[in-house]
């Protein structure tokens, strides 16, 4: 068995605490492992490090580098990390995902796999690996298996599957069924007319195959893909380009008449939007869900979420306040669906806030911005233990460097120094530099950059451990 883990979705409805440059997936919302590791855990149940196969792209390589290696180093390296050349959809990136599998890993077209989001909540877990150990059964009789989850309201922001006739296969404790249709996000009465009929059930985007028949149903329903799984993974990865941009499920799932489904019979959440989180925090004896420096008065029914400023409610009910440090939310339940219209128009504007928070994270650590104002910018950069930026060089501006704590390599030109806390660095525009910590604790240095343009595309790279050169 493989599981493929899709790890590239930007997740823009949780704005603004999830942006482009840090999506949901990494985030750390109900507890203190982030929805990928999560994910990563529930599926180890089922299957060993060296058969995860994580989908991710470039932008968020170093992310998933970091939270599995916080999970446990040696099992790191056995993890397969696949990038996509661009973004595309679901399907595309799955036949990416089986085409390593029998090209790299050498997996026969009987081998079963799964492909999960990672930016779900599932539990409990022990239940969820039942059910996955189930499809494999399924799997074996040709048919392509996703996963329904039993609804709960008429809930408009899900797609929705129509069971047919059960499956003739005996399974444990577990309904199965053909798949009669699918239908995307209907209107609420709709969705109300579903679950009073009882045949209808989330989709969870979820699925399971063998290679052989997903090979089969891609080169039937959507030839342009198929045939890319006759080519070599190499020669995938560089006709990456000619694939169209369709979901899984409109280019085979709503097509096949191959397709069975496992009904989820325990908790499950997309984490789509902030009232689908407001579902999974543990709320106090009015309603309310709180986390951060968080004080309410006559507040009922109310999700208040605090990053560094004491956040404090009078009155209200029925709502949701998010504070991040450059940005604050404040919507009436039922509304959050609309933060993605939200972010379009902000993204129009040309509004940063909508790719990247105050605090950005690099392979070898993290800067904040402190201050940013005409002609000059302050940031607090992280450097971990023997981690270093590239060695690099800025047209338009100067920088400063200040060591808060820890001891700093600075390569400065041709001259290499030390500097400790307290201790200083100049670097002058048009000169290579490059900030390294040789210490085993955590480096903290303040910069200062002054210039005419301060923007962060204003780098040439020279050498990088991290092969970033673009």
């Amino acid at each position: 068995m493989k599981a493929l883990l899709l790890a590239g979705g930007s997740g823009t409805r949780l704005w603004p605490l999830s942006r482009r440059e840090f999506p949901k997936q990494f985030l750390k919302l109900n507890g203190d492992d982030s929805l990928l590791q999560q994910t990563i855990k529930r599926l180890l149940l089922v299957v060993s490090p060296q058969d995860l196969i994580i989908l991710t792209n470039k932008e968020y390589k170093f992310h998933v580098r970091s939270d599995i290696r916080s999970m446990d180093q040696n099992m790191a390296e056995q993890m397969h990390i696949v990038l996509e050349p661009e973004i595309k959809n679901t399907a595309a990136a799955i036949a990416l995902g089986i085409n390593y599998c029998k090209d790299v890993l050498g997996c026969g077209p009987d081998e079963t796999v799964f492909v999960c989001p990672s930016d779900h909540i599932i539990r409990p877990a022990d239940r969820f690996a039942h059910y996955l150990r189930q499809a494999v059964e399924i799997t074996a009789e040709g048919f392509i298996v996703t996963f329904g989850v039993k609804p709960t309201r008429p809930e408009t922001g899900y797609g929705y599957i129509q069971r047919g006739s059960r499956l003739e296969k005996q399974l444990e404790g577990i309904e199965g069924y053909k798949v009669e249709m699918f239908t995307e996000k209907p209107d609420v009465e709709t969705a109300t007319t579903y679950i009073e009929g009882g045949k209808h059930y989330w989709n969870a985007g979820i699925i399971a195959f063998r290679i052989g028949s997903m090979v089969k149903e891609l080169k039937k329903h959507v030839p342009e893909i198929g045939q890319m799984l006759d080519k070599s993974y190499k020669e995938m990865l560089a006709s990456f380009s000619e694939m169209p941009n369709k979901s899984i499920d409109y280019a085979v799932m709503e097509r096949s008449d191959r397709i069975a489904t496992l009904v989820l019979d325990l908790f499950w959440n997309d984490v789509g939007s902030w009232d689908s989180l407001f579902e999974v925090i543990e709320r106090d004896a009015d309603g309310n869900a709180k986390k951060g420096d968080v004080s309410t008065f006559d507040t009922k029914d109310t999700m208040i979420i605090s990053n560094k400023r004491l956040i404090v409610t009078i009155g209200i009910e029925n709502c949701l306040v998010l504070e991040t440090d450059d940005v604050v939310l404040v919507s009436k339940s039922g509304h959050a669906q609309k933060v993605k219209d939200v972010v379009n128009e902000l993204r129009e504007a040309g509004r940063h806030e909508v790719n990247e928070h105050v605090t950005t994270y690099r392979p070898w650590g993290s800067y904040t911005i402190l201050e940013n104002g005409d002609r000059y910018k302050i940031k607090r950069l992280i450097v971990n233990p023997k981690a270093s930026i590239s060695l690099q060089m800025h047209h338009h501006r100067s920088e400063h460097w200040v060591v808060v704590n820890g001891t700093a390599k600075v390569t400065v030109g041709e001259n290499v120094i030390y500097i400790h806390t307290n201790e200083s660095a100049f670097v002058p525009k048009s000169t290579k530099h490059r900030l390294e910590n040789p210490g085993i604790i955590p480096l903290e240095v303040i910069e200062v950059q002054n210039g005419e343009y301060l923007k962060e595309d204003d780098i040439i790279r020279y050498e990088d451990i991290y092969d970033r050169y673009e």
